[in-house]
């Protein structure tokens, strides 16, 4: 089964990672955290987001981005960011892809997004608005994939009143 990879750096808001855990764990998606967090994991509000999700995800801790990206030699990224020139619906999602999203004051890296343009895509929204939210844009980046991927691997019928 293809695997879909969240990949956070440097998060700043404990409500949002954890809003971001529970879809990794409803979507089968890992979760990567690279430090420095601005929270620490033991936080009640994170571990509230995610609600009782959490032994149902697969979290992995990295110390930088370097630290990342020699864990990770052949991920097949893709940074989310307000100014990519494509939007998110426009590449295909190889198997096993990272989602990259960076902190909520200031995103991702200048240099990663320059060194990775044709690898950055953004979600599509009114232009005097400056971003959407971290938790939403991380939701609707992982259902894009599993869009594409005909939502493999999710129960199908899983949710309705009949």
């Amino acid at each position: 089964m293809s695997k879909i990879n969240v990949v956070l750096h440097e998060p700043e808001i404990p409500q949002n990672t954890g809003n971001i855990a529970r879809t990794c764990a409803a979507t089968g998606a890992a979760l990567h955290l690279i430090r420095p967090l601005g929270f620490e994991i033991s936080d009640r509000t994170l571990k509230r987001a995610g609600l009782d999700y959490w032994d149902k995800l697969s979290v992995t801790y990295y110390d930088s981005l370097p630290d990342f990206f020699e864990k990770n030699p052949e991920a097949k990224c893709f940074f989310y960011t307000t100014k990519a020139p494509r939007a998110h619906t426009e590449v295909t999602y190889p198997e096993n892809c990272y989602l990259f999203f960076g902190k909520e004051s200031k995103g991702l890296p200048e240099d990663l997004l320059k060194e990775n343009l044709e690898r950055c895509v953004r979600i599509p929204m009114r232009p005097t608005l400056r971003s959407l939210n971290l938790s939403n844009s991380a939701a609707i980046a992982v259902y894009e994939v599993l869009r594409q991927w005909n939502y493999e691997g999710l129960e199908e019928g899983s949710g309705y009143f009949c």
